[in-house]
């Protein structure tokens, strides 16, 4: 991947170098010799740098070079990014009103010493290259401008909801039937009775155990259903705590022992005919294995466990029957399964029969394996001519047979067609743990805060940029499992093992997990991004290091970030751009974090105990993402909060001690995500007033706006919020609060976008009109109303024409409502929202003029007949 690093830096780096504002401060300081001589000397190695890494295959002194060419250049960027933040916090600190361009890179302050020690810097680094460079004759190396690949970046994208899952793609009709019977008609003699599936990676296991799982007949044949990934992780504990929650619906306490474990899970399944999928079990330790089926044996009779792996001696030790044994996909399905993602975006001409015999060329070496059918037929769906068809099949695809490290180059011949930006958010996936439930939207955060999304085009977000390099990801299989963790969360996806494995082939030294001493004693220079456990960043010495990545493990209790480990990374960590230390105990933040000057990326979310962050993070400037949900402690955010101009978002769910917004607040006119504006109930605190809201107008998402009871001047400060000209946000929440009546205080001076698609109310004691400006909103699905409320005049939706509007509403919740139809019954729900899923009513005593003609999914209904 070395090449790929390299050339998306020289890339961004003859960016800055090309920038007036730089040219303009080189004629200042006396450097415009030095940098236009570094810029030419980037020019030159980039132009070199894709062939480099095509032949550095073969050549292992070549990728050498190319390794030395990556050093100097990360080097390099963190030289001008050093100089950029240095510019733009003394030009913050001093008041500039210059130019945003000529802000980033120039201090009015002139201080001599300061220039002079860039000034060594740049001529340092520019000899540097300048030697590498020279090296490249030896290697006989071609100019290339660009990428191997992008004419994949002019397809019109479909919205995400239109994926298609891969059930969808391929079925294995023949496989279907059989696990069937195994499932649904063999009988045995013990209580349970476990079915492994045994394949190697990529042949579709878990898809098939999913289409079975998923069967109507098999929902209805078993009174349990449970699916836990095991992955490489056989912990007995984590296994349970899974199983328990898959029949609760809820999270279970952390600290529950073995003890408490074992007696709830036998309590759920006590008598009852489960089936339980374990997938993806690496386990060959049968005392582990024999702890858990014990466990498991208190359901009745005709209960079954389905098990993937892909080891036969895990199947062996499991289970006493034989395993169901997965080969590869038929002739037919095989090619029906290519043709579909081959062609499917219309480059290649489906109907030209030498395109045909040429793709069933192909296919003969993906030994009828999916995942590699798809990744390879993702990546030719972008070539549109017989002469890169031909080159393919040529030069590059060797023969692949049922061995995975084989399957493992078929998906690195995919990997090798992206471009250079699309390889790196690919391998930054490395960082994740095998079977991990990605959040997209963090994803891309990562993603933009490397540098990795690039804005070719104004008119479109950063985020929107990398949402569609994601979406480029997914069209070619690296992705899978895409879609939402339940109702109204956001996008989520997993990664196949052995895309795991291959981004970790092609991460190398770049990217490492630390999880043992060993591991962290092995960092070095070439490391840019970790994922380590929290214990173990004492013994990082990773000056160089770019993200530092922890996720939580639920085997292990939650552990306190004590002052070591903050100076640890404060000291050996300076070049830090993503920093995630959620779930970690953590009741303060040192006020040396502002030396983290090059950060782009905190999360500090879930540390219940942070009371209190300090003034240091202003000093940030670079800060884009800054992430406290559920740090329910927390009573403010920093002031100064306006000097972070380039933050994004601002995450704060559930932060239910907040008192107050910081003033200045609103001038962060380039924030996206703002979850939650705290009115500052008495004013005693200082804070900001909801006018501040007025040209926050980039906010995307949900807002959720407490305290509404206590504004002052209600009317003017209601309408100077600007509601209705945040066209990108999708969920409104209006919270009131205090005991008092509310009557001043009109939603009609609350109007938002018309965009809006959910809105909920929560304790509006004021005027019981409903708005007019609902019948605007002609996207709204969702409208919640939570008492205690008057609205005791909620129009007739038969007589008022504003919410016949509404038609396509899918959710209405009415809770505390003092209601009464003046106009007798109405007819039923239906006739006004066809496409209502579910009606929540509750404790509204006053609403049985409601009746329904159809089945609706209700929820803790009260009078609803």
């Amino acid at each position: 991947m070395a090449d790929a690093i390299a050339f998306d830096l020289a890339t961004e780096l003859i960016t800055k170098l090309s920038s007036r504002a730089l040219s303009q401060i080189g004629l200042w300081w006396n450097l415009k010799h030095d940098i236009d001589d570094l810029k030419r000397t980037v020019y030159a190695i980039k132009n070199v740098l894709l062939d480099a890494g095509e032949k550095s295959v073969t050549y292992e002194r070549l990728r050498l070079w190319v390794e030395q060419v990556t050093d100097a250049l990360y080097d390099a960027d963190d030289l001008l990014d050093d100089f950029s933040t240095e510019a733009l916090r003394k030009d913050l600190m001093s008041g500039n009103k210059l130019t945003k361009e000529v802000r980033l890179f120039f201090s009015s302050s002139n201080q001599f010493a300061y220039i002079l020690k860039m000034g060594r810097k740049i001529k340092a680094i520019k000899a540097r290259l300048v030697s590498i460079g020279s090296e490249a004759q030896m290697y006989d190396l071609a100019s290339r401008f660009s990428p191997v690949e992008t004419s994949f970046m002019t397809k019109k994208w479909q919205q995400m909801h239109s994926f298609v899952c891969e059930d969808e793609i391929i079925r294995r009709d023949y496989d279907e039937v059989a696990l069937l019977k195994l499932v649904l008609g063999f009988q045995s003699e013990e209580n349970l009775y476990i079915i492994p599936i045994v394949g190697i990676g990529g042949l579709g296991k878990t898809t098939l155990a999913r289409l079975v799982y998923n069967d109507e007949m098999v929902k209805r044949h078993f009174e349990l259903m449970m699916w836990v990934c095991v992955s490489d992780v056989f912990d007995v504990k984590a296994i349970v705590k899974t199983i328990i929650e898959c029949v609760t619906y809820k999270p279970l306490d952390q600290n529950l022992d073995m003890d408490q474990l074992q007696k709830q899970l036998q309590d759920k399944i006590d008598g009852k005919k489960y089936l339980l999928v374990l997938d993806a079990v690496w386990n060959e330790d049968v005392q582990k294995w024999l702890s858990l089926k014990n466990l498991l044996m208190g359901g009745a009779r005709g209960s079954k466990i389905i098990l993937t792996t892909r080891s036969m001696k895990v199947a062996k030790i499991t289970s006493n029957c034989p395993p169901y044994v997965l080969k590869g996909l038929s002739d037919d399905d095989a090619w029906s399964l290519f043709k579909k993602i081959a062609f499917k975006e219309g480059y290649a001409d489906s109907t030209n029969s030498v395109f045909v015999e040429m793709g069933k060329q192909i296919l003969e070496n993906c030994a009828g394996v999916p995942l590699a059918i798809k990744t390879i037929g993702g990546m030719l769906s972008f070539k549109g001519t017989l002469i890169e068809w031909q080159s393919f099949l040529d030069r590059q695809l060797s023969r692949i047979s049922l061995r995975e490290n084989e399957i493992l180059d078929s998906l690195g011949l995919s990997y090798n067609h992206l471009p250079s930006h699309l390889k790196l958010c690919f391998a930054y996936c490395r960082l994740y743990p095998k079977g991990h439930e990605i959040d997209v939207q963090t994803l891309v955060q990562f993603w933009i805060a490397q540098g990795f999304v690039k804005q070719s085009n104004p008119s479109q977000s950063l985020y929107e940029i990398g949402f569609g390099y994601f979406k480029d990801l997914v069209e070619r299989s690296f992705f899978q499992e895409v879609g939402e963790r339940y109702s109204g969360e956001g996008l989520t996806c997993k990664m196949h093992d052995l895309m795991h494995d291959l981004a970790i082939f092609v991460a190398k030294t770049n990217s490492i997990v630390v999880d043992s001493n060993f591991s962290a004693r092995e960092v070095g220079g070439k490391c840019r991004h970790i994922s380590v456990n929290p214990s173990l960043i004492p013994l990082i010495k990773g000056k160089r290091l770019r993200t530092l990545l922890h996720f939580p493990n639920k085997r292990e209790e939650s552990q306190h970030m004590s002052d070591e480990t903050w100076d640890s990374i404060i000291s050996n960590c300076i070049h830090l751009r993503v920093l995630k230390l959620d779930n970690l105990d953590i009741n303060k933040v040192p006020r040396s974090i502002h030396k983290l000057k090059h950060l782009r990326y905190l999360d500090l979310s879930n540390n219940p105990k942070l009371k209190i962050l300090p003034k240091g993070i202003c000093k940030i400037q670079n800060l884009q993402a800054l992430k406290l949900d559920w740090c329910s402690q927390l009573k403010e955010l920093p002031k100064k909060i306006e000097n972070l101009v380039n933050l994004t978002h601002i995450t704060c769910e559930q932060c239910h001690s907040l008192t107050h917004m910081p003033r200045g607040i609103g001038m962060l006119t380039s924030l996206q995500t703002l979850s939650g504006f705290v009115v500052d109930k008495d004013g005693s605190h200082g804070g900001a007033d909801l006018s501040e809201l007025s040209g926050l107008n980039n906010l995307r998402g949900q807002l959720r706006i407490k305290n509404l009871g206590f504004v002052k001047n209600a009317k003017e400060i209601f309408r100077a919020a600007n509601l209705k000209e945040k066209q990108h946000l999708r969920s409104l929440v209006l919270v009131w609060s205090g005991d008092s009546d509310d009557d001043d205080k009109s939603l009609e001076d609350l109007q938002p976008h018309p965009n809006l698609e959910s809105l909920l109310v929560i304790g509006w004691r004021g005027d019981a009109k409903f708005p007019s400006w609902i019948s605007l909103l002609t996207n709204l699905v969702n409208i919640s109303i939570w008492g205690p409320s008057k609205f005791k005049h909620l129009p007739s939706f038969a007589q008022l024409p504003c919410l016949q509007h509404l038609f396509i509403l899918d959710l209405i919740e009415l809770e505390y409502m003092d209601y009464n139809n003046p106009n007798g019954r109405q007819g039923g729900l239906e006739s006004f929202f066809p496409l209502l899923k579910r009606l929540h009513i509750q404790n509204c005593p006053n609403m049985k003029s409601w009746r329904r003609r159809r089945p609706i999914d209700d929820d803790n209904e009260d009078d609803t007949t």
